[in-house]
């Protein structure tokens, strides 16, 4: 099993990256292989419907989704949204999505952008008939302190990565359809 944690903050001082690394470590405890790319170590243009797509790290990235059995995308939540930067990802990488697992782990500033991901689930799951996993871990800035993520948060990210793990398990041993 290979998941791919996607940090898509740029911050410098990103509370969403923490999110992923916390789940790399969870993953890794499951005896399920986890890669984390950070989108800050990454020179991505903005998608232009065009020359974009050829660039690198596009190629690159869009290989590390595709072969990946699950995503997990940290996003910080910005305006009520995940930050554009996650967009961007997948508008560039577009059908490497396809039938992917996919779960969402978020950094908010307050308790009203809970619903700040269906967006981009919506457009996963009809664009790329990708499978969203019901699971995902939402905190605000009570949930990060100096020394790591708040017991609480760290919990949630364990249970996102049970549950992640128990679909590819399943989906792998289901026989294909038609």
């Amino acid at each position: 099993m290979q998941v791919l944690v996607i940090s898509c903050s740029l911050n410098p001082d990103s509370r969403s990256a923490e999110l992923a690394r916390e789940a790399v470590a969870e993953f890794d405890a499951r005896q399920a292989r986890a890669e984390l790319a950070d989108l800050r170590d990454y020179d991505l243009p903005l998608c232009d419907g065009q020359d974009a797509y050829a660039h690198p790290q596009v190629g690159e990235l869009a290989r590390l989704i595709r072969d990946a059995d699950a995503v997990l995308m940290a996003v910080p939540v910005y305006n009520y949204y995940a930050n554009a930067a996650a967009k961007n990802l997948i508008e560039l990488t577009g059908k490497a999505w396809n039938d992917k697992i996919v779960g969402f782990m978020c950094a908010a500033g307050g308790h009203g952008s809970f619903m700040s991901v269906m967006a981009l689930a919506n457009s996963l799951m009809l664009d790329f008939r990708c499978l969203i996993v019901p699971r995902f871990v939402y905190s605000t800035g009570e949930g990060f302190h100096a020394a790591g993520l708040a017991p609480a948060v760290a919990e949630r990210v364990g249970r996102l990565a049970d549950d992640t793990v128990r679909l590819v398990r399943a989906l792998k041993a289901a026989p294909a359809t038609q």
